[in-house]
């Protein structure tokens, strides 16, 4: 596990202008810690149970833009009073194959820990869809917004602009806003994610051990993914190709992170385009996905009577993937935990607002290979879905 970090953040009350840690008041000292670490255990959530121990007052009181943030004295009474607080919580889309189903499982079970800690209600502000639509997702914490119905905030970005905005409107009202999931250059009090280009040079650096203990020869690689043009996409395929550039004497690519395969969120037809790009380019023996389609260019590999020959690397959970692992043509399922990423911000908000503590980004991708077995990934997963 990587060495955890404090991001950003800074934590100071309206109503008396002094810094939470030295004016914490008789109803922070309640927070049952140990049974939300103790569920987050449960759920198999080590990275968020590490997470509330490693959590902690932030050294500065500044924010990324050098503003000053106070929570809301609104905010500050429920909590005197003990009442319960509205969590918003909004990610791409609640219909994108296999990464709503677990983001959503991750939030109610993350609800469930901050519980522990905090009285708070989830208040689900995603969009219906298959595909992140950044002005729906904003519309939706507007709607509360404007209501008066979030007390606290956690959001799944597309990249790490699009949201700085909406972020910094929140924040200016007195409300604590988490990001999740991608990297962020908002006023966030905290984000719990990876950072893609390091990823891509992981996955790369996986294949090329792999390709050394398994005496592979491929030289023909290229990348793909349901939305290549997200600066998560990007970085992962750039890292990606630098890493197998650098490791593998006489790589070709025949596309980079400039022209990626584009194969959308929808699983016939990501499958459709693994088969068209496989017919297409016959002489491909490795390709990488970014998100979540490896299941799909593992049974277009499979379809084509390329078992053996073309291979893949992958991105999340899923039971395709793990079957194409165990079939010899996946080398990995790269795990990011979505299902953490979104039980972080009901967590993250219970932590800093009863006890002005930041939690870390302690976030570190886990991946799933042949030697790993993927035995433990499917208990974890159907845990998470259950």
């Amino acid at each position: 596990m990587k060495k955890s970090t404090l991001q950003r953040g800074v934590v100071v009350l309206a109503a008396t202008g002094l810094a939470i840690t030295s004016a914490m008041s008789a109803f922070a000292a309640s927070g049952d810690t140990a049974g939300a670490i103790k569920i987050l255990k449960k759920h198999k959530f080590l990275q968020l149970a590490e997470g509330v121990d490693l959590a902690k007052a932030p050294a500065s009181n500044k924010l990324a833009d050098g503003s000053t943030f106070k929570v809301a004295k609104s905010i500050t009474d429920k909590i005197a009073k003990g009442q319960q607080l509205n969590f918003a919580m909004s990610y791409g889309a609640k219909g994108i194959p296999l990464f709503s189903q677990q983001y959503f499982a991750g939030e109610t079970k993350g609800i469930e820990a901050a519980k522990r800690i905090l009285p708070m209600k989830l208040r689900d502000v995603t969009p219906e869809g298959i595909s992140q639509d950044v002005q729906k997702q904003i519309a939706g914490i507007e709607a509360l917004l404007n209501t008066g119905q979030i007390d606290c905030l956690s959001i799944q970005p597309l990249d790490n602009f699009s949201f700085t905005g909406i972020t910094q409107k929140v924040m200016a009202k007195g409300i604590p806003v988490f990001t999740v999931g991608v990297e962020s250059a908002g006023n966030e009090l905290s984000n719990f994610t990876q950072v893609s280009y390091k990823e891509g040079l992981q996955a790369a650096a996986i294949v090329v051990d792999w390709m050394a203990k398994n005496k592979k020869s491929l030289k023909v690689f290229a990348v793909s993914g349901g939305d290549p043009s997200a600066t998560w996409a990007q970085g992962r395929m750039k890292g990606f190709v630098e890493g197998i550039t650098k490791g593998v004497p006489g790589a070709k690519f025949l596309n980079t992170e400039a022209n990626g395969l584009a194969t959308t969120y929808d699983s016939a037809k990501t499958l459709d385009a693994y088969k068209a790009y496989i017919a297409g380019h016959p002489t491909v023996e490795f390709i990488e996905n970014v998100d979540i389609g490896a299941e799909y260019a593992a049974r277009a590999i499979a379809d084509a009577g390329l078992k053996g020959k073309v291979f893949t690397i992958g991105w999340n959970l899923s039971v395709g993937q793990l079957d194409a692992i165990d079939a010899g043509t996946q080398v990995a399922a790269l795990d990011q935990g979505w299902a953490q990423q979104a039980a972080f911000g009901p967590v993250a908000c219970a932590m800093y607002l009863k006890f002005g503590k930041v939690m870390a980004n302690n976030q570190a991708l886990e991946p799933v290979t042949k030697v790993t077995g993927t035995a433990t990934a499917r208990k974890l997963l159907a845990s998470i879905l259950s």
